[in-house]
């Protein structure tokens, strides 16, 4: 358990099978200075090989998701310096977590904080939440996946609408356009995102992870390739205990016990 008075970004475990990742720089709304994108980084990565894990939620605060980039930390730097840090490589490692991940979403989810959001599986946001992708009225431009998930999410035309103009949009209509999963109260926010956690928890890991890798690498392949894809990761759940383990249940009317075997 991280330190909430000192770190800037808390792991919480609230179970074996839960994490709770939370970025914690409230003066600054959350903003995703390198230190919090390092430390996403290292977390996420040791989700990799952990077992016993089913499900992330990742979140700020009441204010604010994460306001975005921290703008003090870029202002100065060069463009060999924007190229050294490779933040490619550390936002990848939240994009490759094996395991389901919930942005729980109030406040601000704009620029990086708006594309880190898209590299979770799910967003829940509260009504009250803004979403956006406003770099261009800072003279740049997004550079995390923002001109990319957001096109995949929404389609062009709606993601050079907001990309173009840095128009920032209410969780209704973000979620209208396709880029948000479900819409609540700002208050059950995060206990929205734990209960579907809590959900996701007692459903067969292996086939949680098949779904997601299919759905993640098939949505750019060709229909063909992707229609294989998704053949082959049900034929190797066919394989599986909780295969034998869900079926049985059902024919025997009581709750399955999954094990991820």
């Amino acid at each position: 358990m991280d330190n909430p008075a000192t770190s800037e970004v808390i792991l919480e475990r609230k179970s074996a099978a839960i994490a709770v990742v939370r970025i914690n720089r409230p003066k600054v709304r959350n903003a995703l200075n390198m230190s919090v994108r390092r430390r996403l980084a290292e977390i996420f990565e040791s989700f990799v090989d952990d077992t016993a894990l089913r499900c992330v939620v990742l979140t700020g605060d009441e204010t604010s998701f994460a306001a975005g980039a921290d703008i003090q930390d870029m202002a100065e730097i060069s463009a060999v310096d924007m190229y050294l840090r490779h933040n490619e490589r550390l936002w990848e490692a939240v994009g490759r977590c094996p395991q389901p991940v919930i942005a729980a979403v109030n406040g601000f989810a704009l620029g990086g904080g708006l594309e880190l959001a898209m590299h979770a599986d799910i967003i829940i946001a509260g009504r009250s939440a803004k979403l956006g992708q406003p770099e261009v009225r800072v003279g740049i431009m997004p550079g995390a996946g923002g001109t990319q998930r957001l096109t995949r999410a929404v389609g062009k035309f709606k993601a050079m609408r907001l990309c173009l103009t840095g128009e920032i949009i209410d969780a209704e209509e973000a979620c209208d356009m396709g880029l948000v999963s479900k819409v609540v109260a700002d208050e059950a926010v995060f206990e929205t995102a734990m209960a579907m956690a809590e959900q996701l928890t007692k459903l067969p890991p292996i086939a949680l992870a098949q779904i997601k890798e299919v759905i993640l690498h098939g949505q750019d392949a060709p229909l063909g390739a992707a229609l294989a894809l998704e053949r082959k990761a049900l034929q190797v759940l066919f394989a599986t205990n909780d295969k034998n383990e869900g079926m049985r249940a059902f024919l025997e009317k009581r709750a399955p016990n999954y094990t991820g075997a």
